[in-house]
């Protein structure tokens, strides 16, 4: 049984650190602040997430189950900007269904995110996801596609 995910005092610090270096122009890979309309407060709220490609398409990727960021998307219907630096653009977030969204999870949980050095990756997925997973590496695609019903992957369209 995977551990449930809470945000603590070190999440929200690694997040202010990143949302920071990603608005000042330091590129980490393909690390974007995702910005969306709270689905409370109306407020835009601003989350630095991994943008994953695989076939020259591009996923964002919910290892940690229906966070605010899931809801707050959803919420939205999928309308999101994403911030690289001072390039902006404005994307729509369509989540996928199990079967189109197993591949792409059990691709990014293999390969990790772009452009990161693997032996940073290796120790971020051994302790800071794989615990929260009911799938690892080896797990077969069926495994993944009951994975994704609980940790959903979104397509990252133009608008």
């Amino acid at each position: 049984m995977p551990k449930q995910f809470r945000v603590g005092a070190f999440d929200r610090f690694n997040n202010a650190v990143m949302r920071l270096l990603l608005r000042v122009g330091v590129r980490f890979g393909t690390f974007a602040i995702m910005t969306v309309r709270g689905r409370k407060s109306g407020r835009p709220i601003a989350t630095p997430l991994v943008v994953f490609e695989k076939d020259e398409k591009r996923y964002l990727v919910a290892p940690y189950g229906v966070v605010n960021w899931v809801r707050n998307v959803r919420a939205a219907a999928g309308e999101i900007t994403l911030t690289h630096g001072r390039h902006t653009e404005e994307v729509t977030a369509v989540e996928l269904s199990p079967a189109e969204a197993a591949p792409v999870f059990r691709h990014t949980l293999q390969t990790g995110p772009p452009r990161i050095p693997r032996l940073m990756f290796k120790a971020y997925r051994r302790f800071q996801v794989l615990p929260y997973l009911d799938v690892d590496m080896t797990s077969s695609l069926e495994e993944f596609e009951r994975a994704v019903q609980t940790h959903p992957i979104f397509a990252v369209l133009p608008r």
